[in-house]
């Protein structure tokens, strides 16, 4: 079998976290009815209205959007397709849940990208069986999408995935007015690394930077990826300044304590890192261009004074 398939069927086979469901429908009634349904299975979370819907899947984004068509304001379709214009959305996967039985109002829900119609009032046997399966279906797409942004050497996310979610958790973070770190660096010394003990050693060393830096960084919304090269970078979401500079260092540290033998390093007798940090507070207007330049040119900084060592520094 190939290795990414090997890598696919172990990832589906890992049980999931308590996937995320967002009911939107302007009856608190129905609300509990969802709530009662879905409760004891699913993490339940209610919207009244389009408008609250979208913001909350802006936010903090659900597994799955159960949507009322009739509501005030903005109805279903328009927020269904609201949702599947946003790059950070698009992939939610959303079924209406309405009275509405005809089949012109079906077909126009699944025009709109809607991935199921179900008519009220709902049979919990029923609705709980199609949300399974849309679950289902939008997990393994996740994992087919998460290999192609892989790093196949590391395991870790790769360029194309940091460059892409930079943008997407810079928006975020100046539409939910929330601060957003971003961290690069580099193993000190890599080349001489590699040419004192070879490229298989310097395979099995970049990946054992890579293993420590995604097990300092727990939260679910920390990324780490290969940049490129020896080269690695962090996107951390609503965590101010000092506490990135806090990371950095422990980031910094726990390189050290694995103990990497690199006898042709100027720094230390084992491996070692040279970090960069970019800290961008809440603010109404964000460049991803501009916080990654800062962090390049503190990463800069830290080679200059030496190495084996932290610089940061805040945008404006």
């Amino acid at each position: 079998m190939p290795q990414d398939q090997d890598t696919l069927t172990t990832l589906i086979d890992v049980p999931a976290a308590r996937a995320r469901l967002l009911v939107v429908d302007d009856q608190p009634i129905n609300i509990q009815v969802m709530n009662q349904i879905f409760s004891d299975q699913y993490q339940v979370f209610m919207a009244t209205g389009g408008q609250q819907a979208l913001d909350f899947c802006r936010r903090t984004p659900p597994d799955l959007v159960l949507l009322d068509i009739v509501m005030p304001g903005m109805d279903g379709y328009e927020v269904c397709a609201a949702l599947k214009a946003a790059p950070d959305t698009r992939d939610i996967p959303v079924i209406f849940v309405t009275a509405h039985t005809d089949a012109s109002q079906e077909t126009r829900g699944l025009e709109a990208g809607a991935v199921d119609f179900i008519s009220k009032p709902v049979n919990p046997a029923v609705v709980r069986a199609r949300v399974k399966t849309q679950l289902t279906l939008k997990r393994q797409s996740d994992l087919m999408r998460r290999l192609v942004f892989m790093d196949g050497l590391t395991g870790v996310f790769n360029r194309r995935y940091f460059d892409q979610q930079l943008m997407t958790e810079m928006a975020r973070a100046v539409r939910a007015h929330k601060p957003l770190a971003l961290i690069m660096l580099d193993v000190d010394f890599f080349k001489r690394f590699n040419d004192h003990y070879g490229h298989q050693a310097g395979d099995d060393c970049l990946r054992q930077v890579a293993q420590t830096l995604s097990e300092t960084l727990r939260r679910p919304a920390d990324l780490v990826a290969r940049y490129g090269g020896e080269e690695f970078a962090c996107i951390l979401p609503e965590t101010e300044f000092e506490q990135a500079m806090g990371l950095a260092r422990d980031l910094e540290l726990n390189i050290r304590d694995k103990a990497i033998r690199h006898a042709d390093s100027d720094v230390a007798p084992v491996v070692t890192i040279s970090l960069g940090v970019a800290g961008f507070a809440a603010s109404t207007s964000g460049d991803p261009t501009t916080l990654l330049a800062l962090a390049d040119a503190q990463l800069y900084q830290a080679k200059n004074s030496g190495r084996g060592c932290v610089r940061g520094q805040q945008l404006p």
